[in-house]
């Protein structure tokens, strides 16, 4: 629901992406958009029925979200967190995978 400016019950694991520097890259994007929606889907492990529906949802709140960072006007300050993808210990568990 929304009250002037401000949003409740907005999702706190969504990191902010607007203001990065360098600005966010499309699998900051992908990851974010990911994640919301398996938090609106509730699905947390594709299957079979679920992953083409999941994987167009999350391609078309990607492409959605480009859209939106690029018609913003620039941001005056960093967000207050730094995205995931971006840590180094999340780069370690990647690198570790590989």
């Amino acid at each position: 629901m929304m009250f002037g400016t401000t949003l409740e019950g907005m999702c706190r694991n969504i990191t902010e992406l607007r203001g990065l520097e360098p600005v966010a890259t499309a699998e900051e994007i992908e990851a974010a958009a990911r994640q919301y929606v398996r938090k609106v889907s509730g699905i947390h492990k594709l299957s079979d029925a679920t992953r083409e529906s999941f994987e167009q949802a999350v391609a078309e709140v990607a492409a959605t979200t480009t859209r939106l960072l690029e018609l913003l006007p620039e941001r005056r300050q960093p967000p207050p967190t730094v995205p995931p993808l971006r840590r180094p210990e999340v780069q370690a568990r990647i690198a570790a995978r590989g």
